[in-house]
């Protein structure tokens, strides 16, 4: 069974930076990929950023240049650093796991976690 532990999300004021991490068990074979989503209420989730298994990443336009999402094989981890993070970044953060295709696009599977809540601060 996939569980996906997401942490590090807290309160930063504008400009500062956070580092989520995601802490995943239980591959599933399919999956070649993992991704960070955010949602913020009323609206739908939104992908924000994805990495291969072989190491390539895409981001959202509205993060490309301020977050960098990385993997940690070893420890079965994913981590996107944030910085310069603005008010409208604000959101609870989810991790998921996916399939990537060969243009770029990600799927999600429906494989979740809690997710972790980031507030920015004006």
């Amino acid at each position: 069974q996939v569980q996906l532990v997401e942490s590090g999300g807290g309160l930063v004021q504008t400009g500062g930076s956070l580092r989520l991490s995601c802490a995943a068990s239980g591959g599933i074979f399919s999956a070649n990929a993992m991704a960070w989503f955010r949602q913020t209420p009323g609206k739908q989730r939104e992908w924000v950023a994805h990495i291969t298994n072989g190491g390539s990443t895409k981001y959202h336009e509205s993060v490309k240049g301020r977050f960098t999402i990385s993997r940690d094989g070893a420890k079965n981890t994913i981590n996107l650093q944030m910085n310069s993070l603005k008010p409208e970044d604000t959101a609870v953060y989810y991790c998921n796991t996916g399939i990537a295709g060969q243009e770029g696009q990600y799927y999600a599977m429906d494989y979740w976690g809690k997710g972790t809540l980031v507030t920015v601060s004006t």
